[in-house]
């Protein structure tokens, strides 16, 4: 019986730049094909229109200030998931108390907390909000997840040895949790600047991402909405990489 054929390595031009230029290729046949640029614009007309934006001073602050607020969301969401991990894994009546709410919270529509945040803060700080909600039930499950998994035969180790509270958690519980948290927060940075970006669409701050793409879905301007929705694309990728990059230099060799 033959064994499972090695996976071949393509060069970066096969892996990267072919899938890219067949994906544009096609778009813009269809674009040719159906010859209206309010439905499908061509790959150059989106091209151009996001040069244009981005020789504006209101794109650079449209990006900047919706990353800023999306960042301090996340951040905050991150903080608090780390502590409710810890106080729902060491303390089983807040684990009672808390772990239900935090698991509806996850299965909750995105949609649907944004209408209810919106109702009760400013619109400026909804994103941010939105962002630390949908960011803090990732963490807290991987965190949660690292606590689980920590070795009983380390915990023995620390107990015999005599550690106290705060030894156990840096020499034992940190770096069972790790390999956890930097996986979770992976994660949890796509849905922050995703559910982030939508909040803006539905609240509109003065100077957001969400905002331009729905005033360019509300005017027709459909080379405009392709633009920006690129934008959230690529700095989606960035920030996720930026991270992993980040995280990876921070890891013990």
């Amino acid at each position: 019986m033959k064994g499972k054929p090695e996976k071949k390595e393509y060069p970066l031009w096969v892996r990267i730049i072919l899938p890219v230029i067949f994906w544009l290729a096609l778009w813009s046949i269809l674009s040719a094909a159906i010859g209206q640029e309010i439905l499908l614009p061509s790959p150059a007309a989106v091209c151009r229109r996001l040069i244009e934006l981005a020789g504006t001073t209101g794109f650079w602050a449209a990006a900047g200030l919706s990353l800023v607020r999306i960042f301090l969301g996340a951040a905050a969401g991150t903080a608090a998931g780390m502590f409710l991990a810890w106080l729902t894994f060491f303390s089983h009546p807040m684990d009672t108390i808390i772990s239900p709410a935090i698991r509806i919270l996850r299965a909750t529509p995105v949609a649907s907390f944004i209408i209810l945040v919106l109702l009760w803060i400013k619109t400026g700080a909804v994103p941010g909000v939105i962002s630390g909600l949908m960011v803090m039930p990732v963490i807290w499950q991987s965190v949660r997840s690292g606590f689980e998994n920590t070795d009983p035969g380390m915990l023995e180790f620390a107990k015999a040895y005599g550690f106290g509270r705060f030894k156990t958690l840096k020499e034992v519980y940190i770096p069972s949790i790790s390999p956890y948290f930097v996986s979770g927060l992976c994660t949890a940075a796509g849905f922050a600047w995703k559910s982030g970006v939508a909040a803006e669409v539905l609240c509109l701050p003065k100077t957001a991402i969400g905002t331009q793409v729905y005033y360019s879905k509300i005017y027709l301007e459909t080379p405009s909405l392709f633009a920006w929705t690129a934008v959230v694309v690529v700095m989606s990728i960035i920030l996720e990489k930026l991270i992993k990059s980040l995280l990876r230099k921070r890891r013990p060799e």
